[in-house]
Order: C-alpha cells, then structure tokens, then sequence
C-alpha cells in the first residue's frame, strides 16, 4: 500500500545550493527588512502606509464604572406569570425558566399592565411599575 499519485510533496530546502532550485536569496527576495534574519513585522504595520488604526477617529469613552442593568416590562412579566402558572415571581424563578440570567441586576419597567396582583422582587423597579404592580394588588420587593 503506498499514497496515491500526487499526495505527498517533497520537502522545498531553502538555502541549500543552486542546484536545489531555492539557493541564492533562499525565496526571500533581495535586500529590504524581510530578506534579513530575525525579521517580523509589528503588529498592523502597512508597509510604511498610515495604519488603519491611526486612520480611524477616536469617538466617545467606555465608561469603565458602568452597571449593566435589565429591563423586563410588565406586560412580559404577566405573560411570564401565566405561562408558569403563578402569582410569585421572584429572581430565582425567572433565571430557573432562562427569563435572565443568575448574575443579570433586573429592573422591571412600566410598560403594559398587569391584571391580577403578582408578587414581584427584582433589583430596582420604575415608578410607573410599583405603582401599576401595588394598584392591581401585588406587591413589589425590592432586592438587596
């Protein structure tokens, strides 16, 4: 048993004498940086050409003090809470059916209205939310 025709490829020497077909410049061209031993380029060097980096403006900052917060409305809250069936939804509940995830801070906005009176503990909640949860008769927890 042996490869089939073609498959395997001699090994191209480098630098090895004229008469390997790769002598003399050793396929490194003449003279320039990249024909030298130890040559390597910098990172996102063009060749001399301004760098795309530097080409670009800078815009805006990150703001590195940042609290990334979710936001779940109430309308998706009561759809949330008659598709589990229950009045109580607490934080564990919605990270257990993939709602948010464990360590997601959740903010319950306003928007929609809730019918029956849900028990809701988030971490923060709108105005409009605690008075629209507390109105239809639930209760609203804030969590530490």
């Amino acid at each position: 048993m042996k490869p089939a025709k073609g498959a395997i490829n001699k090994v191209k020497r480098i630098g090895r004498g004229q008469g390997s077909g790769h002598g003399g410049t050793s396929t490194a061209g003449h003279k320039g940086a990249q024909s030298r031993t130890g040559y390597s380029a910098k990172r996102g060097f063009e060749g001399g050409q301004m760098p795309l980096q530097r080409r670009l403006p800078k815009r805006g900052f990150k703001n590195f003090n940042r609290v990334e917060v979710t936001g779940i409305n109430l309308d998706n809250l009561s759809r949330i809470a008659e598709k589990l069936n229950t009045k109580t939804l607490s934080l564990e509940v919605l990270v257990e059916n993939g709602f948010v995830h464990k360590n997601e801070i959740v903010k319950v906005l306003g928007r929609g209205e809730v019918s029956n009176g849900l028990f809701v503990s988030a971490h923060s909640f709108s105005e409009s939310a605690k008075s629209k949860i507390e109105a239809a008769g639930g209760t609203a927890s804030v969590l530490a």
